[in-house]
């Protein structure tokens, strides 16, 4: 999937390719202008219980990069990786409708942290820069009916704390500090300044139009 434009804030030297298969960071990476092409990471998220979550987060990030970089040989390729604090505790993707309930019920009331972890590798120098973003939601006191309600529409499920910022769980968050593009799973900002700066070094620069098109490694 190819998404171009011509009125990007920023000219990109290499193709850039998108390690996720969420539509929700597409559709972010859309409002900025930036040509992409998708290529999902197979990348297994897990091993990594025993970091903090900022940690947790960039690694899998890193590792999603990575993974999909090694398909490329020409491009810069963006990773991403979402979670949900809460108390030292970490709320991944539900994995049955009750999970979604019990973490709901968890998250209500209370203020929790939504990291997201972002990574640059290039391709094919393998050079890596990666970074993280934090935002505070605090949720209002939530009835048990609209909890039930609201897994009852399947949307819970596919997201680190049973709930996306951008669809009717909105109306939960009653305060947010920091990035709302974040809590999507996307920090648009940070992204934008980590790919400034990485494509203003040397090395980036293109050698020739024959390699200007993103092309499966053989």
């Amino acid at each position: 999937m190819n998404h171009s434009n011509n009125t990007s804030l920023i000219k990109l030297p290499k193709p850039l390719v998108l390690a996720s298969a969420s539509s929700r960071r597409a559709q972010l990476l859309r409002l900025i202008d930036l040509p992409f092409t998708v290529c999902p990471s197979s990348v297994a998220e897990d091993g990594v219980a025993h970091l903090s979550p900022e940690e947790q987060a960039v690694d899998l990030a890193k590792r999603k990069a990575q993974a999909v970089a090694s398909v490329f040989t020409w491009g810069l390729v963006a990773g991403a990786d979402t979670i949900v604090e809460l108390d030292g505790r970490i709320f991944g993707k539900p994995v049955d409708a009750d999970e979604a309930r019990q973490m709901l019920l968890q998250l209500s009331g209370r203020t929790h942290n939504v990291y997201t972890g972002i990574a640059l590798q290039d391709c094919p120098t393998g050079r890596q820069v990666s970074d993280f973003s934090c935002t505070s939601v605090t949720f209002r006191a939530l009835d048990e009916d609209e909890i039930a309600a609201y897994v009852a529409t399947g949307s819970p499920m596919d997201k680190a704390g049973a709930y996306g910022i951008q669809d009717l769980s909105a109306i939960f968050a009653e305060k947010i500090e920091g990035c709302f593009y974040n809590v999507m799973g996307f920090p648009l900002t940070k992204f934008y300044l980590m790919l400034r700066d990485f494509i203003a070094k040397p090395s980036l620069n293109v050698p020739s139009r024959a390699l200007q098109e993103a092309s499966p490694a053989r």
